[in-house]
């Protein structure tokens, strides 16, 4: 079985102070995984703000080197010195960012990026081939040319902008998304849109796609196999729905313990520790009482 991307033993190490304090920090500790080129998939890398999964998508997508290890795409390396090399493994390998608001000019219309792309990696000098490409691609995140033509961000909503992200990476029809945190700028009502785009992506055009998040709810909902982080290491790995329903590592554990409950939700139920919850109330009953008192002797001034 060919691998589409192959992640070796990756390390990433940064030098962090001065002269007299300077320290190393491992922002990604020995990581390996691999994903098949013939068996689309959702690959998800879970892990708080510091776990290094950011860096490590950084280093897939080539912007940053491993310190150890290899990336290989198609068997390649993924960072290139050729310019014409490093286009054809963009166009191959396309990313969407966590913020669509910043991935934009709010002074440049949508539509010119879309252009741009088709230009840039389809070679498309066209017209009509460049707006074919366009709406191609726009069709596929369930939206249309006509809909973005001539407006600028600020005239779309979140979830239109973070689609028109989508369709913007999809111009060149790569076989591997890396979406960093696609959801977590938009809101609670979009997220379940954008997560099914992502599912439609892998099933109805074979696209694989390489999911960040912390987020174990979509996490377990659109996953195939997913790897937990923390402090740059993968502490668990496997199926997502083998992995979340019974986590074995102590970290994944307390991952999936802080995830808020639905069970109780609206049964007025409070569940701080039963004696913090007595004491709060002696200590307002007091309080009551004290001022009861104040009151009372204030009558007995007045008389």
């Amino acid at each position: 079985m060919s691998s589409l991307l192959e992640v070796a033993d990756v390390s990433k190490r940064f030098q962090m102070g001065g002269i007299l304090g300077r320290q190393e920090v491992r922002a990604v500790d020995q990581v390996s995984f691999a994903i098949a080129a013939d068996k689309p998939e959702i690959f998800t890398i879970i892990g708080e703000s510091g776990s290094g999964k950011t860096t490590l998508a950084r280093m897939i997508l080539g912007l940053e080197r491993p310190s150890s290890g290899r990336i290989l795409f198609r068997g390649e390396p993924v960072h290139h010195e050729n310019k014409a090399d490093r286009l054809k493994f963009m166009a191959n390998v396309q990313p969407v960012f966590q913020n669509p608001f910043e991935a934009f000019n709010p002074l440049k219309r949508v539509d010119r990026y879309l252009q741009s792309t088709a230009r840039r990696y389809l070679g498309a000098r066209d017209k009509a081939a460049i707006e074919a490409a366009m709406d191609g691609a726009l069709q596929k995140v369930g939206l249309s040319l006509a809909e973005i033509a001539g407006r600028f961000p600020h005239e779309l909503s979140g979830g239109q902008l973070q689609r028109v992200a989508i369709a913007r990476a999809l111009i060149p029809n790569p076989p591997l998304l890396i979406a960093d945190e696609p959801v977590s700028m938009v809101d609670a009502s979009l997220r379940m849109a954008i997560v099914n785009l992502l599912k439609a992506l892998r099933d109805d055009f074979g696209v694989s796609v390489i999911y960040i998040t912390h987020d174990l709810a979509t996490a377990y909902y659109i996953s195939d196999r997913l790897i937990i982080m923390q402090k740059g290491r993968v502490v668990e790995m496997g199926p997502a729905r083998t992995v979340l329903d019974a986590p074995e590592h102590p970290y994944s554990q307390l991952l999936k313990a802080s995830v808020l409950s639905a069970d109780d939700a609206g049964a007025g139920k409070l569940s701080p520790a039963n004696d913090l919850l007595q004491l709060s109330n002696e200590r307002l009953a007091r309080a009551d009482a004290s001022r009861l008192e104040d009151r009372e002797d204030g009558r007995r001034v007045r008389v």
